[in-house]
């Protein structure tokens, strides 16, 4: 009987110590699951393309900016990127800064014209009124000649305002408009490419450094598609940049040199010529060319109900030949999954 009864007290014993056990185990497994232990946690604020890592320490949580995690594609275009002409490319989709389509996208390039479009967003928020007058000087033009740079056709002497600068820094590429915004606007184009770093750090474009503000080939003037995805997606959310970036023709008002202005073409418009893209438009565009950056484009278009923006550069070919940059891009947009 004695027997039996220690029988049976061993057995709860030991049942007793199971359930002790269990009980640890689960509070342990407890303890490591909740958000209070969690070493890292990650928030995409939808809103913005950054991304916040959310580390505990004694006082509190912390939140450290950190690199923007690379999106996934829901809608992606269909395109293969061994299909383009162009070394480098990113197909964004604009309301949410989506990748759809990239290709080398980090990889060191030469940006050439589309440096421009950094002058001119600079310009734009650095000057106070857009109508105000600038006068062109001899020092303005000197060595863009002898390098080959596109000008607007301006001369030296004429009082032109600021806005048709823009206009001319944009459409036709003019490199004597960026140097007079630039010695107007910050006292020198040395100075003026200062603000255009600063406004590249401002933007997160890690991988970019500007020497000019023409895009004329210097070894230390360099950027990636994703950097001017970057700034290409924020500059359209300026009013005055959009305006400009979409306009196929533009005409200045009388100067004291030309007293029946200067009319301006877009060179992305010239070189599409009657391509289309189906069920959209390409809305605008900036060109792009040296012999070290290749053929080059930037351009927004909207494809059904979004809006797409584009970054090509590295195509082969030149101004002579056929213009592959536009190419990839009729090419690309056509290749939507709606």
């Amino acid at each position: 009987m004695v027997q039996k009864t220690r029988k049976k007290k061993s057995g709860i014993s030991i049942f007793a110590i199971f359930l002790m056990m269990a009980a640890i185990a689960a509070f342990a497994y407890i303890s490591i699951i909740t958000p209070e232990n969690y070493n890292i946690l990650e928030y995409a604020d939808k809103t913005s393309p950054y991304s916040l890592t959310i580390k505990p320490d004694s006082s509190g949580y912390k939140i450290i900016p950190v690199s923007p995690p690379e999106k996934k594609a829901d809608s992606p275009a269909s395109i293969s990127e061994n299909g383009l002409h162009s070394r480098n490319a990113i197909l964004i989709r604009l309301k949410d800064n989506t990748i759809l389509m990239q290709k080398n996208s980090d990889e060191k390039i030469y940006p050439a014209s589309l440096t421009k479009m950094m002058t001119t967003i600079v310009a734009i928020e650095n000057l106070y009124n857009l109508k105000e007058k600038i006068k062109l000087t001899n020092s303005m033009f000197q060595g863009l000649f002898e390098a080959d740079a596109s000008m607007a056709g301006f001369q030296p002497g004429e009082e032109v305002r600021a806005i048709d600068l823009l206009y001319g820094v944009m459409l036709p590429s003019g490199a004597e408009c960026c140097i007079a915004l630039a010695e107007h606007i910050a006292g020198s184009e040395e100075n003026f490419v200062n603000l255009m770093n600063q406004k590249a750090e401002d933007l997160g474009m890690k991988n970019t450094h500007f020497e000019n503000t023409t895009g004329l080939h210097i070894e230390n003037h360099y950027t990636t598609v994703e950097d001017l995805a970057v700034l290409l997606s924020y500059a359209l959310e300026n009013d005055a940049f959009r305006e400009i970036f979409t306009t196929f023709r533009y005409s200045t008002p009388p100067t004291n040199v030309h007293p029946g202005g200067i009319t301006f073409y877009s060179t992305m418009y010239e070189k599409l010529g009657d391509q289309n893209i189906a069920d959209g438009e390409i809305l605008g565009g900036k060109t792009g060319y040296t012999d070290k950056a290749g053929l080059c484009l930037a351009s927004l278009a909207k494809v059904g109900r979004e809006e797409y923006i584009l970054i090509t550069t590295g195509a082969k070919g030149n101004h002579k030949t056929e213009q592959y940059n536009v190419t990839d891009a009729v090419a690309v947009y056509n290749s939507i999954r709606k």
